[in-house]
């Protein structure tokens, strides 16, 4: 602990306490970072794809390491090698804005990773390989689902998927009808049967896909695990965590969490005015669903702002009071946000579209995937179409108890030069027109500072004054 000490002419006024990090940390030895960051592999992979500038992302946790790693596949290959840190959205998601940033020809992505498709550079990944107690984990299991008959398909956190191989050839001999999903970040189906869902392939029998199915992970807690079980909420859950060693059945909490869904796609409902929120500029097709969103919430009768800032917070969507309800398109593991210390909700571009569009229905599951809701994806349901000259349909707010009246546009934009509202601006200008923000803004009693633009008088800069607030070096106490 180191004692932070500012200042003024000798007096001490702030005494601060300051945690400063350990720097004790030992840099792994060769040998250990030849193995866990897979040097061989990614240097096969820059030599194959024949490229002189390489992006290497490290999420904070592996920082330490970048230097020497990055110094090591400079040495095997040749190529130049930029460190990428601090990424402007989730760390699991590749970031190619800023690999184009420093002119990459390719990326390496290292860490954890929600294997969402990307399409601007060769892109590869290296995950880490975690200890796992194998034979444990098998006899874990076998005693949580005493059935050998069941079918069963087995997923994985990725920084475990180094042992499903070894793990297969324990628990084949005991399920006979059991699969094991396979890391792909291709994004496309490669052969008849097989699916691919949060950068696995698996083959199951689609004459008992999915709800006969159970269930197996490899992994603790966290997005990954929340993303099956929501997506799946019928099926059986069992997990095996490496780190403590223990087994358990999941979902003892899944009902509250989809009510909690559900309670959220009421709130979309009720809001009139929408901030759709950019959460990822590196997944395929994100474009086309932040223009699908704003189709739809206008052909919902709402208003819809398109926001960009990076990693959210509180305080950050705090500045937006205007807005009802945020959407955000993002990665399947960071769409779904906890959104109760925010001053808004915030949902996910399936929990509006149920509220947006009419022809679709709530199934009691979570579609993370954005990309499946779009013109050609598996969950894809057209908007109706809309009669001009129908009567306003009403239905009852589950969360007020009033009536909701909506009427549904039938065009897919709204129309250029719009006006909103009408609102004087000064002496000079009668009218303006004014969309919902401005609208907001315009009714309420403090609307930010009065800059009185051309009526002050252009003067030379001065020195101000010196010191703090409580001690000004111009002042005398007395």
């Amino acid at each position: 602990m180191t004692t932070a000490l500012f200042s003024n002419d000798g007096e001490d006024v702030i005494h601060r306490s300051l945690s400063t990090p350990d720097l004790s940390v030992r840099l792994s030895s060769d040998e250990t970072l030849d193995e866990i960051y897979e040097i061989q592999k990614t240097t096969e992979f820059i030599q194959g794809k024949g490229v002189k500038k390489v992006a290497l992302q490290f999420p904070d946790e592996l920082l330490v390491d970048s230097v020497s790693v990055a110094r090591k596949l400079e040495d095997a290959t040749g190529a130049k090698m930029y460190i990428l840190g601090d990424t402007s959205y989730g760390s699991c998601c590749v970031d190619e804005v800023a690999a184009e940033h420093v002119g990459a020809d390719a990326l390496v992505h290292y860490g954890r990773a929600c294997l969402s498709p990307c399409r601007r550079l060769p892109v590869t990944y290296v995950f880490g390989r975690k200890p796992v107690d194998v034979g444990l984990c098998a006899e874990t299991f076998q005693n949580l689902v005493t059935d050998r008959e069941a079918s069963v398909v087995v997923f994985s956190d990725v920084v475990y998927d180094h042992i499903l191989g070894e793990l297969e050839a324990r628990l084949v001999q005991s399920y006979s009808h059991i699969v094991f999903s396979k890391v792909s970040w291709l994004g496309e189906v490669s052969s008849p049967g097989e699916v691919y869902k949060f950068g696995r392939r698996f083959t199951p029998d689609l004459n008992l896909w999915p709800n006969s199915y159970t269930f197996l992970y490899v992994g603790g807690e966290g997005p990954g695990l929340n993303n099956l079980i929501l997506t799946w909420p019928h099926c059986s859950f069992f997990s095996y965590n490496p780190v403590t060693r223990e087994g358990r059945k999941e979902g003892l909490h899944v009902n509250r969490a989809l009510m909690k869904r559900f309670y959220l796609i009421e709130k979309a409902r009720d809001a009139q005015v929408v901030g759709i929120l950019v959460g990822t500029l590196g997944v395929s097709d994100y474009l086309s669903a932040l223009s699908h969103l704003k189709t739809i919430i206008h052909r919902a009768g709402k208003k819809s702002y398109m926001l960009s800032m990076g990693k959210l917070n509180p305080a950050k969507l705090a500045n937006f009071p205007e807005v009802d309800i945020f959407v955000l398109v993002a990665c399947p593991e960071n769409s779904m946000l906890d959104s109760s210390d925010f001053y808004r909700p915030i949902v996910t571009p399936d929990e509006m579209e149920v509220a947006c569009n009419p022809a679709r229905e709530w199934k009691g599951c979570s579609i993370t995937d954005f990309r499946e809701l779009l013109p050609g994806g598996a969950a894809h349901v057209a908007f109706p179409e809309s009669d001009p000259g129908a009567a306003d349909w009403t239905d009852v707010s589950l969360i007020t108890g009033g009536l909701r009246s909506v009427r549904l546009s039938a065009t897919e934009t709204p129309d250029e030069g719009q006006c909103v509202s009408l609102a004087q601006r000064n002496s000079d200008t009668t009218v303006a027109e004014l969309g919902p923000a401005a609208s907001f803004l315009s009714s309420r009693s403090w609307q930010g500072l009065d800059r009185s633009l051309g009526q002050s008088a252009v003067v030379k800069a001065v020195e101000g004054r010196r010191g703090i607030a409580i001690a000004y070096e111009d002042e005398t106490n007395s």
